[in-house]
């Protein structure tokens, strides 16, 4: 099956870190942390198959395809062990990624993730998948912002919440739809309950206080799961690094301190 050129901006001098966004996203929901870290890291944004200016293949995916296309990126920058940090499908793709190809990563971060859907859940992701297919993006946008933010930071006018809402509520509704299908279809499949007990990495896991969409359990469920695992936690939404990047660049960095 072919693979996607990935779109991907390299920024910073230092020590490699991947950022790895959210589904219907794409690499510009890292402006705030990537702005934090690149005096001291080398910060590599991409954006995963058929998200923002990244290649659209056709269907299906699967979790091990977004493992293979970030490992492909890696080594094309040269192939050294990173920090590889994912939040939500990025976070899963950080845990297919440390399992299958533990050579490419030093340390991995798993931000409002999960590591596993049971069959209710995979029944919502079905019909998010039919919604998308049948009404296109336009339909999920305003159901996707009230489980990413707060409402707190989706109506702050002055601090500039409300306008961040309003560019990635633009980005998703321009995202393709049957690759968005496919990727809903790729997360609903995962299950890293056997894998992740390979995981010899450091990993840290974050978990935010008010996300409905991977609640606190789940990352705590991932925790467990990675043997020496730490957890975090941050007061947001799922979209932590949208809502409260200073702080999760200070978890990140403090992660990284600590492996040397």
């Amino acid at each position: 099956m072919k693979k996607p050129h990935l779109h991907s901006v390299r920024e910073g001098s230092g020590p490699v870190v991947v950022l790895s966004h959210a589904l219907g996203c794409e690499l510009g929901m890292w402006d705030g942390v990537a702005a934090a870290l690149k005096g001291r890291y080398t910060v590599l944004r991409h954006d995963h198959r058929g998200h923002g200016r990244s290649e659209a293949v056709p269907g299906p995916y699967t979790m091990d395809m977004l493992a293979d296309d970030v490992a492909g990126l890696i080594e094309a920058q040269g192939g050294r062990p990173v920090h590889f940090v994912g939040l939500s499908m990025g976070g899963m793709t950080a845990q297919a990624l440390a399992a299958k190809y533990p050579q490419l990563v030093k340390s991995i971060t798993v931000a409002n993730a999960a590591m596993y859907y049971d069959e209710a859940a995979r029944a919502m992701w079905a019909a998010r998948v039919k919604t998308v297919l049948a009404q296109g993006m336009e339909a999920i946008a305003d159901g996707a912002l009230q489980r990413w933010f707060t409402p707190g930071f989706r109506a702050d006018e002055t601090g500039g919440g409300a306008q961040r809402v309003a560019v990635l509520r633009e980005r998703l509704v321009n995202t393709d739809a049957a690759a968005y299908a496919a990727s809903c279809e790729a997360v609903a499949g995962i299950d890293f309950r056997a894998s992740n007990v390979s995981i010899r990495c450091p990993a840290l896991v974050i978990a935010g206080t008010r996300d409905e969409a991977t609640p606190p359990a789940m990352s705590e469920a991932i925790c467990q799961s990675i043997p020496g695992a730490q957890l975090q936690t941050l007061p947001a939404a799922h979209l932590s690094a949208v809502e409260q990047p200073a702080a999760f660049a200070a978890l990140l960095e403090r992660f990284f301190e600590g492996q040397r």
